[in-house]
């Protein structure tokens, strides 16, 4: 069943000739690196505002962008024809527009910002990566892949730290690597890709059947030392 009327829908930014929507969370001192977290295939959902405030409380400006334009699913088929009918152009110009409200603001430091994404979020981080050169200041795939025969990444040069599990049916070892070896020298250093005893969506905490906890926690550590390393 689709949700309307998004909750966590709380800025509004220029974007693809119009206008799109997020949820935009400020650190307790008020300003800091900019972090662009990207949805899974459910929408702008409890989970991803949760994990915006998350990286609030860590010192950083979190902008969820609302790729479906208000809409959540907890429903898996209807998830994947939101996904599909989601062209990539379009969410690429939104993002792309996430970034520059970003960027745009007073609260935010430095020129680049961190992208972080789930699932497809996971999919558009190297994709927004790979398009948005230095405005791209560190990358963090959570199981998630863009086709590598489709994404030219000879402009990527933000460092890229991905997280997948070693049981997930939709992401196989090899997909990875044959990512990670595209991944060109430009980039500040060597992709880092980790493997975790999980299967797929094992970072989302409000998913019973896939969270899981220990291999959530090293990612998230992981994650918060990697942004504040390359954003700091």
């Amino acid at each position: 069943m689709t949700e309307f009327a998004n909750p966590h829908q709380n800025v509004t930014f220029a974007s693809n000739g119009g206008s799109a929507h997020g949820y935009l969370t400020l650190p307790p001192s008020g300003r800091g690196p900019g972090v662009l977290v990207i949805q899974e295939w459910w929408g702008l959902t409890d989970h991803i505002a949760d994990v915006t405030e998350r990286f609030a409380a860590e010192g950083f400006v979190a902008l969820a962008p609302d790729l479906y334009g208000g809409r959540t699913t907890h429903d898996s088929r209807e998830a994947s024809t939101m996904m599909q009918n989601l062209p990539v152009e379009q969410a690429t110009r939104d993002l792309s527009g996430a970034i520059d409200h970003l960027l745009a603001q007073h609260a935010v430091t430095g020129d680049s910002v961190g992208v972080v994404g789930f699932c497809m979020g996971g999919k558009f981080v190297l994709v927004m990566a790979a398009q948005q050169g230095d405005r791209v200041g560190a990358a963090v795939p959570f199981y998630g892949l863009p086709s590598a025969e489709e994404t030219d990444f000879s402009h990527l040069t933000a460092p890229v730290l991905g997280h997948y599990g070693e049981h997930d049916r939709t992401i196989t070892p090899e997909a990875v690597e044959d990512i990670r070896a595209r991944i060109p020298a430009a980039s500040e250093v060597p992709p880092q890709m980790h493997f975790y005893p999980a299967g797929h969506a094992f970072f989302n905490d409000r998913s019973p059947s896939t969270y899981h906890e220990d291999s959530a926690r090293l990612a998230w550590a992981r994650t918060l030392e990697f942004l504040h390393t390359h954003l700091d």
